[in-house]
């Protein structure tokens, strides 16, 4: 299967260099531990590439950013219109954070700042229902490290919640319209690139009893392979 990965946000500045190929890279080192047949190609639209036509991938990945749904980018609209165009092609998709956040605003949800503020550190989702997907992994539980203010607020009428918690009652979703998956949370970040992104963002606008509240969630052990062997498993299902 050939993954391609829509990117829309970078690093931030002050560490971008200590992470070559920014989230691309990190997503195809995730995969490859589940499925190292897999293949990846990018499309770069915060970089100014032209969005592929839906019709001719067999998979589709929309990266995180620090960009909200309703900034107004160059191919901001552009994004939401192809979202749209690829769930009526029923190209399966998998969206996380911003991913999450613009595919459920394309097809219809109500995404904006939450008023509960930064989420950060590991965050722990009930898991709603267990697709037959999930498999042998099925789980009640996921941990997975989060960086992000903007909610899903309403998701689309077709969206099934997946998993959520108090902070954040929609951070997975499922839909019937077409095979899309999507997640709040960043299975691609190790601890060490949420603990640069934290510092980095420490005073701009994190303070520093945030990042050391995030860094000691750290205890809770991340789900990440998990996350993704399930993200295979949907891909190859779909």
């Amino acid at each position: 299967m050939r993954l391609t990965i829509v990117e829309t946000g970078l690093p931030p500045e002050d560490i971008r260099d200590d992470y070559p190929g920014g989230y691309p890279v990190m997503f195809e080192a995730l995969f490859a531990k589940s499925d190292p047949e897999m293949t990846f190609e990018t499309v770069s639209v915060v970089k100014g590439d032209a969005l592929p036509d839906p019709e001719g991938l067999e998979a589709i990945l929309i990266t995180g950013s620090a960009f909200g749904v309703y900034d107004e980018t160059p191919w901001m609209r552009p994004l939401k219109e192809w979202i749209g165009f690829a769930a009526e092609q029923k190209v399966p998709m998998i969206g996380i954070c911003f991913g999450h956040q613009v595919i459920a605003d394309a097809l219809g949800g109500d995404v904006r700042k939450s008023d509960k503020g930064w989420g950060l550190g590991r965050h722990t989702y009930q898991v709603e229902t267990q697709p037959a997907w999930m498999g042998p992994d099925a789980r009640d539980t996921f941990s997975v490290g989060v960086s992000h203010q903007d909610q899903v607020l309403a998701p689309p009428a077709d969206a099934t919640i997946l998993a959520g918690n108090e902070f954040a009652p929609h951070a997975a979703l499922i839909y019937s319209r077409g095979p899309i998956l999507s997640f709040q949370g960043h299975p691609e970040f190790d601890d060490k690139f949420l603990t640069d992104l934290y510092e980095a963002r420490k005073g701009r606008p994190l303070s520093q009893a945030q990042v050391d509240d995030a860094l000691s969630s750290f205890k809770t052990p991340d789900d990440n392979d998990l996350m993704a062997r399930w993200m295979v498993s949907f891909l190859k299902s779909s």
